[in-house]
């Protein structure tokens, strides 16, 4: 079901507008046509974190998200992004050190904490999974990285 916010601007030209049509009360019968915009939450967040994957992520992985062989995995197509969200998020939360295998490469390098807030996590990872050959349904959300501890 969607539903549409009406802001204070939108409350008072509706009253305006009520009036100029002789209507005095809320209970008088008026069709007011209010668009509802779509949904944008994702491809906001995908625009924010591209801005994100932009500062702190494309020196290692490259503008096309393909990585350095042998040194910084890709991101696209990634089959680890996919099969270990909650490793990835934590990955870009604080920074990975160790061995893992990404698309049947090993890796064993170290990605240093980025220092990102729990949005821009959100976002970065939006912007990531939706990216270069990647697909993600469901949008990782603030709350999500927010519950992703150390």
């Amino acid at each position: 079901m969607k539903t549409a916010l009406i802001t204070l601007a939108s409350f008072a030209t509706i009253l305006i507008f009520s009036a100029a049509k002789g209507n005095q009360s809320f209970g008088t019968k008026t069709s007011i046509y209010i668009p509802i915009q779509k949904d944008t939450s994702l491809q906001n967040s995908i625009k924010r974190g591209k801005t994100v994957y932009e500062d702190f992520c494309m020196q290692c992985h490259m503008a096309t998200g393909e990585g350095i062989p042998g040194a910084f995995p890709p991101l696209a197509k990634a089959d680890y992004l996919l099969n270990n969200r909650t490793k990835a998020i934590h990955a870009v939360k604080y920074g990975l050190q160790g061995p893992i295998t990404v698309n049947g490469t090993d890796y064993n390098s170290i990605m240093a904490p980025l220092g990102l807030y729990d949005d821009e996590v959100a976002d970065v990872m939006n912007y990531i999974l939706n990216s270069w050959g990647n697909s993600s349904d469901k949008p990782v959300t603030e709350k999500e990285v927010a519950a992703i501890e150390k």
